[in-house]
């Protein structure tokens, strides 16, 4: 059988040969004591990638999400943001474990809302309420489609949290997708953010990492929880080193990801029975709906990994694939082969598929 093409997610990406070399030649000391040489770099580089005073660098994204809540807010607040949200969705509870937050979710279209959305969500002061206190963004939203904030949209929500005295935090997780789309450069896309995650994991193609960035003082009181979640590290020098390769290698690159969605998408669009709104692929994420051949997602899903491909079910019809940098244009046209191949065998009822 050829070798699985993994669609999955961007997290499947692995390290390249030159990134594994520069993070094995990666000088390191003790980041627990700030001590590392490779760590300090990296956070002072995506820090002034991102217009911030300062970033931390941690384990998980998820990590970096949940430290930004757990700074900004206290027991009892409301926390703004999209129903689509990881924050909300795929973080275990977090912040209601963690930082004892309620989630007030809004019906953005496609993960994107609006500032008016956000201003008719803010809670009146009154002690009958929960305190609204911090307005999340994700940037591009996953479950909304690997759609890109527009900056006005960005820069709206913000200033609408501003003026009514409220924190703001953006999930950046596949933020260099966003910066590649628009042309708009991170920092741009941050400013008027109090806080930004920044991941390494995705499309950028490291085996480990994120960051979550800010001025000084919240990267000071960030450092304490990162210790108290338990994201403290020593020698990680080694892995930080994968990050600054990626900074170097894989940002520009992301175009083709977003390209070879494009082809998948309008690939998919010509398979009997899949329902895809190609036009709205604007990144590497592709979601499309499998009702109209009469399975459900994990039926496809098990169908397709048996012919050597790996799509994600994301709802009982829905599924998820993600392009990234262990994906060539070849394995996405054989994909798009095999999805045909399996899903016009199951409408016709052949058995065995």
């Amino acid at each position: 059988m050829p070798a699985l093409i993994d669609l999955s997610s961007d997290t499947a990406t692995r390290p390249s040969p030159g990134m594994r070399a520069f993070m094995a030649q990666a000088p390191v000391g003790d980041e627990q004591r700030q001590e590392d040489p490779t760590v300090n770099a990296l956070q002072e580089r995506v820090a002034a990638l991102l217009g911030k005073e300062a970033a931390l660098y941690v384990p998980s994204a998820t990590m970096a999400n949940e430290i930004a809540v757990k700074v900004h807010t206290r027991p009892g607040d409301e926390v703004i943001l999209d129903r689509t949200a990881h924050i909300v969705n795929a973080e275990a509870g977090g912040p209601a474990l963690l930082s004892g937050v309620m989630l007030y979710t809004l019906a953005g279209e496609r993960g994107v809302f609006t500032a008016q959305q956000v201003e008719e969500a803010i809670r009146r002061d009154d002690p009958h309420c929960p305190r609204t206190r911090l307005v999340c963004v994700e940037q591009t939203s996953n479950l909304g489609g690997g759609t890109v904030w527009p900056l006005e949209r960005l820069r709206a929500v913000a200033g609408v949290a501003r003026r009514r005295g409220l924190r703001t935090h953006m999930d950046g997780a596949r933020l260099m997708n966003a910066v590649v789309a628009s042309g708009i450069p991170a920092e741009e896309q941050a400013q008027g953010y109090d806080s930004v995650t920044f991941c390494l994991t995705k499309g950028l193609g490291c085996p480990v990492g994120a960051l979550v960035a800010g001025d000084r003082e919240f990267i000071a009181e960030a450092r304490r929880y990162k210790h108290l979640f338990g994201g403290a590290m020593r020698q990680a020098g080694i892995i930080a080193a994968a990050g600054l390769y990626a900074l170097d290698h894989n940002v520009a690159r992301l175009a083709e990801d977003h390209a070879n969605a494009k082809v998948l998408a309008r690939g998919l669009a010509e398979v009997p029975g899949v329902h895809i709104d190609a036009a709205h692929v604007e990144t590497n994420l592709v979601f499309f709906d499998v009702a109209g051949t009469g399975l459900t997602a994990q039926d496809v899903a098990a169908r397709l990994l048996a012919r050597g491909v790996r799509i994600g079910a994301a709802g009982r019809t829905l599924m998820r694939a993600v392009t990234h940098l262990d994906v060539s244009r070849a394995d996405v046209e054989r994909a798009v082969a095999v999805v045909h191949e399996v899903l016009t065998a199951a409408r016709a009822g052949a058995p065995g598929e």
